[in-house]
């Protein structure tokens, strides 16, 4: 019987690491060996059936390609950087000794132009509302007058201020930038209007001219300048123009260090209206983040700090911080969290003196932010903190679990059907390859396993592939069958499998599995396993991995107790 058809074109990009099953690491010698072992299996030249040769011919393309690729350290270190695309674009020619950095800075090189283009029609606008609203009735309860008080405690918005700026980019080394402020408190109201021009000279420096109208026309000259890799200085010069006619000048300095890999220190000196030294150092990691301030002044002097857990999994952080000052003092923890794609929400609790107790809720939706400061209690009140602490937390729970995650449910889902929708012809191609690798495996997979069964070595029994979660009865029943027997989102893939077993060892890079030999995607967009059960030593043995997880088998953990 002659081998599936199978085009010779596709348009999803292959994983070449994942054709040749090599890790990215890999050596030429391994890439080599890799490559040779596709050609014992696909070279068109061990086939007679006309239909044979043209799969065979098809999938050998593949491994050909990614080997020419991977071979040659210039065209390897692009497609490490930038994939297949990167491929695609005119380069200059390339030095084999140039390093992936090398290539990176010469593919933004190639397209300056092309962002140049662009640059004249993107604009990145930024905007905040701030909300502030006083809730104190709530908890400052004067007890003497009870009696002459009745209904709800009042809620008041006592202040609302907009900001809105947007970037003007003018070339790739001059921006443009407008920005204005609208405020009102009490009923009474002011705004500012800011224009800004910034000019890159190098990668070592920049300036920027600013100009503000609103509450005394104002004037400002920055510039940055990069000493050497680890340190910086930035200078700016004020001058504003006050009521009378009178100008305040004013300058400030701010040198930067990097201390260590996580660590930066800052030093600060300002004059002017109010002048003050600061010292600040900052380390931040992947899992936290620490500051610590102290700053001598006038009027002001403090010390503050804060550190904040990060949880990248969760995609939240927690945090506290405090801060001891001639005005007062303060202690503040929150917690922030990303609930969707563009969205983030926040809440904090200050808890001072004199200020009393406050609750800072927010909400970022890209580039805006709406901010909502709601003062709770003028002195500190036990009741406040605990109500402003449970409070948003329930609330957030009860939205999440009630509108959030139905929505991103059905989002993702209408994504999933989308995307599918999308890549159906491609899909269909790409399984009709993976039928046709598959054939091709046959023979000299019976070879293998008569070899591994006459030494008790690795034999695969079964093996699936795709959204395991779903087959779990099935798959516990035994009931996946041939490719098209198989029911949606579960692939079998255990003749593939065998054919990668080599001396009773299978290993598997942490590639997606999608680009194996004689594998294809069965459930477009969503979360996919590899569940495995073979034979070793006349043992069986199962496991089940992620689909970008490393596998080497066997392993004695796999091992299945027959008691």
């Amino acid at each position: 019987m002659a081998a599936p058809t199978v085009e010779e074109s596709s348009t999803i990009s292959d994983d070449f690491y994942a054709i040749l099953n090599t890790r990215k690491e890999a050596t030429s010698d391994e890439l080599r060996t890799a490559y040779r072992r596709m050609c014992v299996l696909y070279h068109p030249d061990k086939h007679i059936n006309e239909n044979d040769k043209r799969a065979a011919e098809a999938i050998f393309n593949k491994a050909q390609k990614a080997y020419q690729v991977l071979n040659d350290p210039s065209k390897r270190a692009i497609y490490d950087v930038y994939g297949e695309k990167g491929l695609e674009a005119e380069w200059e020619v390339v030095p084999r000794t140039r390093t992936a950095q090398d290539i990176r800075e010469e593919y933004e090189r190639l397209s300056k132009e092309q962002e140049e283009r662009r640059i004249q029609q993107s604009t990145n606008p930024r905007g905040a509302i701030t909300v502030g609203i006083d809730a104190t009735d709530l908890f400052d309860v004067y007890d003497d007058y009870d009696d002459e008080f009745s209904g709800l405690p009042a809620i008041e918005v006592k202040s609302m201020s907009i900001t809105q700026s947007i970037d003007a980019p003018l070339t790739t080394s001059d921006t443009a930038v407008l920005s204005g402020n609208l405020s009102t408190q009490n009923g009474n109201g002011n705004g500012s209007f800011n224009v800004s021009y910034r000019r890159i000279f190098s990668y070592q420096s920049w300036g920027e001219f600013q100009a503000s109208a609103g509450g005394g026309p104002t004037l400002a000259l920055k510039l940055f300048r990069n000493i050497n890799k680890r340190t910086f200085v930035t200078c700016t010069g004020t001058s504003r123009l006050l009521s009378g006619g009178m100008i305040a000048p004013g300058v400030s300095v701010v040198g930067g260090r990097q201390l260590d890999k996580h660590t930066m220190g800052y030093l600060t000196w300002r004059w002017g209206l109010q002048s003050s030294m600061t010292t600040m150092v900052v380390r931040d990691t992947q899992s936290t983040h620490a500051m610590f301030q102290m700053q001598l002044g006038i009027p002001n002097s403090f010390v503050s700090t804060s550190f904040t857990k990060k949880f990248p999994e969760q995609e939240g952080k927690f945090t506290v911080a405090a801060k001891v000052g001639l005005f007062g003092s303060i202690f503040e923890y929150g917690c922030d969290k990303k609930i969707s794609r563009h969205s983030r929400v926040a809440a904090k609790v200050s808890i001072g003196v004199p200020s009393g107790v406050t609750l800072r809720l927010k909400l970022g939706r890209a580039s805006q932010t709406f901010l909502f400061p709601i003062h709770l209690a003028h002195d500190i009140s036990p009741q406040a903190i605990f109500y402003g602490t449970v409070a948003p937390v329930l609330t957030y729970w009860l939205i999440k679990a009630l509108v959030v995650d139905p929505f991103l449910n059905r989002q993702k889902t209408d994504e999933i059907v989308k995307e599918r929708n999308a890549k159906q012809e491609q899909m269909e191609q790409k399984k009709k390859e993976a039928q046709a690798e598959v054939y091709l495996m046959e023979e000299m997979v019976e070879r293998i396993i008569a070899s591994e069964q006459a030494r008790e070595g690795l034999v695969i029994t079964k093996a699936w592939y795709g959204k395991l979660v779903v087959s779990e009865e099935s798959a516990s029943n035994g009931g996946c069958g041939s490719l098209d027997d198989l029911m949606d989102g579960v692939i079998d893939v255990t003749i593939p499998l065998q054919c990668q077993v080599k001396d009773s060892k299978l290993i598997l890079t942490d590639a997606s599995k999608t680009g194996l030999p004689g594998f294809y995607d069965p459930c477009v967009g969503e979360d996919k396993n590899l569940r495995v059960n073979y034979t070793f030593r006349g043992e069986p043995h199962e496991c089940t991995i992620a689909d970008s997880e490393p596998l080497r088998i066997p392993k004695k953990s796999h091992h299945i107790d027959p008691s």
